[in-house]
């Protein structure tokens, strides 16, 4: 079902560094995936409303809104901060160049 080229494509992609060995492995179980995806897709479902289960959870979504006066509290935040610069809290550097 795959040639060696799609899955030397496909280890390209996924940045997959695979010997020849690997290769062979992920080309048999991936035929074998696409093989079962091809039989499911030979399933006659019919959509019927019997197969909605009326008793999942639903989200409930409140409106939006903006809750407060925008910068209300941002002084109040602020002043807890050990350092600070300006309107900028100051935090130690943890990412090196």
């Amino acid at each position: 079902m795959l040639s060696k080229s799609d899955i030397d494509k496909l280890a390209e992609l996924a940045r997959l560094g695979l010997v020849d060995e690997e290769k062979a492995g992920l080309e048999r179980d991936l035929s074998a995936i696409l093989g079962y995806v091809d039989k499911l897709q030979e399933a006659k479902v019919e959509f019927t409303d019997e197969l909605i289960d009326e008793n999942l959870p639903v989200n409930a979504m409140r409106e939006d809104g903006e809750p407060h006066e925008s910068g209300l509290y941002t002084e109040a935040l602020l002043a807890q901060a050990p350092k600070r610069k300006g309107d900028y809290l100051v935090v130690k550097a943890i990412i090196e160049k």
